[in-house]
């Protein structure tokens, strides 16, 4: 099988061709330069240096020329920062490629694609009545990509969305989206205790999200799915237990507060997301509610795409250990980026 990727050097992109490439299958990817130093990119993967988006339709239709199965392991999510408005920054990076790239697959005979989605589409359509989607932008597009997805696939073509949880796990020479956990901790390190909503999120390893691709690529079946992923489900306050380990803080008391206490913070959050011009794709004070559910998914929709166990703990302790060093600035990563 002939795949084409979009973002195959990132974190979970680069998880996806190992194992791709580990069934067999040879792997064909555009991806931003530079490549993080020490990352682990199979050698057999061929590379091609370039911004997708820059490209004409005919540099795509070559490219997309004798392949079998696309996949979109790029994009942005909620934790990177823009001005707004943040729905133009989202459907730039989320939706406009796939509106572009998939008449094209369906021009060159592509039979199948793969697009890595977001676990909170999953919770808008799961609890409607909670009006998220009305609230945050980052829900809607989420939202209005699986549409997209939806719109174009048929008997002739299969699309399948991964709605992704929380990934732990992390790939040399690159910085890892936790950094920005500890940025918003850390000014609690000074107390006896942390204050942390009393919700819970699923999660799962970057190796099981390879996994997971790989298994959705195989999968030969034409029309839409979208598949809600997990392989743990953990509530907050343990999850931060195993975070103050990694730091070195063991024992550290979790407080689990209240959804109408964490608003009260919000306010300055939103002060300074107005000083710095930056509009969020999460509405804070929509925020503490959804922190507030326990966000849990079965692993049964995972296990059928091929993932197996992993050990969660190490990945977490793994992702905050260089997380920590990279707020300290202790060691110098690429930036996570939306290739």
């Amino acid at each position: 099988m002939n795949v084409f990727m979009i973002g195959g050097t990132g974190l979970l992109g680069c998880e996806a061709a190992r194992q791709l490439i580990a069934h067999g299958h040879k792997v064909t990817s555009v991806a931003l330069p530079p490549l993080p130093e020490g990352a682990p990119i199979p050698e057999e993967m061929e590379i091609l240096f370039g911004d997708i988006n820059k490209k004409t339709d005919e540099e795509i239709r070559d490219l997309l020329k004798g392949q079998d199965v696309f996949i979109f392991a790029a994009g942005v999510d909620e934790r990177v920062e823009f001005p707004a408005p943040v729905s133009d920054y989202y459907y730039k990076f989320n939706i406009a490629p796939l509106e572009r790239i998939f008449p094209l697959c369906k021009e060159a005979g592509v039979k199948n694609a793969v697009v890595l989605g977001s676990y909170f589409a999953y919770l808008a359509k799961k609890m409607p009545e909670k009006g998220f989607a009305a609230r945050n932008p980052y829900f809607r597009a989420r939202l209005q990509q699986e549409a997209v997805c939806e719109q174009f696939a048929d008997e002739t073509f299969g699309v399948k969305v991964l709605e992704l949880p929380y990934i732990f796990g992390t790939q040399p020479g690159r910085k890892p989206v936790w950094t920005i956990l500890i940025e918003q901790i850390a000014f609690m390190d000074k107390w006896p205790f942390t204050m942390y909503p009393k919700g819970g999120t699923a999660m799962l390893t970057c190796r099981q999200v390879g996994e997971v691709i790989c298994g959705a690529a195989e999968r030969e079946k034409p029309g839409y799915e979208a598949f809600p992923i997990s392989m743990y489900n953990m509530k907050w306050d343990r999850f931060l237990g195993y975070v103050y380990d990694a730091r070195g803080m063991h024992g550290r008391k979790i407080l689990g507060v209240s959804p109408l206490m964490m608003k009260m913070g919000m306010f300055k959050v939103v002060k300074d997301y107005k000083e710095r011009g930056i509009d969020s794709g999460m509405d804070p004070f929509n925020l503490p509610d959804i922190m507030d559910i326990d966000l849990f998914i079965d692993k049964c929709y995972s296990v059928e795409l091929g993932a197996t166990e992993d050990d969660i703990v190490a990945a977490i302790t793994d992702s905050i250990t260089v997380s920590e060093e990279a707020y300290n600035g202790t060691v110098k990563l690429l930036d996570m980026k939306g290739e």
